[in-house]
């Protein structure tokens, strides 16, 4: 993954001084949460650059060796378990040339929110809490800490202290919420301020969430 990823972007306004870095979920690319963007961001928020890579395309074990957009492989239907390290790091490496990309066009770590859903969100907890420079925020949604028997060796003292918005599904059949509240308690252990959401929902997103999420994002945007 030396190559800088593929990516989509959408600013919300000219010269915008904020970036939101959005990892898509397994199977699905950039595209899918570009509809969010209007039904996120309020009036007054400030210019913001939202980025949405593409995954590279891989065969997922777990789908019988089938060629998709994944950020690591899953090895089978109990994802804390056989977790692919060297795809997991080596995303988190592709995620650090994306966040340097931002450096260089004006945008310090400090104004960056790392956004993912599912996959892109295990992604977004394993690097934005291994970073020596502290991102602005994190948005894991329906998802869990990965490597979590290292995390307390690896994660960065500067950024356990990124406020971090965690929101899950209660119906969840692929990422269950007890894997979720896990991960949320092994990040408060460490100390990490986390405010988690639950919702009437399975693998996906709902109005509900996104209005939390507008509410919670607005006052770190001042």
């Amino acid at each position: 993954m030396s190559d800088l990823l593929e990516t989509l972007e959408m600013e919300t306004g000219s010269l915008p001084r904020h970036a939101v870095i959005w990892l898509h979920g397994l199977g699905a690319d950039g595209h899918d949460f570009e509809p969010i963007v209007p039904e996120l961001v309020g009036r007054q928020w400030p210019p913001l650059r939202f980025i949405f890579p593409h995954a590279p395309v891989r065969p997922i074990t777990v789908n019988g060796g089938m060629r998709m957009r994944g950020w690591y492989d899953i090895g089978g239907v109990d994802i804390a378990h056989k977790q692919d390290g060297p795809g997991i790091r080596a995303s988190i490496a592709a995620i650090e040339q994306l966040i340097a990309r931002e450096n260089a066009r004006g945008i310090p770590a400090e104004r960056i929110i790392l956004a993912g859903f599912s996959q892109g969100g295990a992604v977004t907890l394993a690097a934005g809490l291994r970073r020596s420079e502290p991102l602005l925020a994190m948005i894991a949604l329906s998802t869990y800490l990965p490597l979590h028997e290292t995390f307390p060796a690896e994660a960065a003292k500067p950024s356990l202290s990124v406020p971090i918005f965690m929101g899950h599904g209660k119906h969840d059949p692929v990422v269950p919420e007890s894997l979720g509240a896990m991960s949320r308690d092994w990040l408060k252990a460490a100390g990490c301020p986390v405010d988690w959401h639950s919702y009437p929902m399975p693998h996906s997103v709902c109005a509900e969430e996104i209005r939390d999420l507008r509410a919670w994002m607005e006052p770190k945007l001042r």
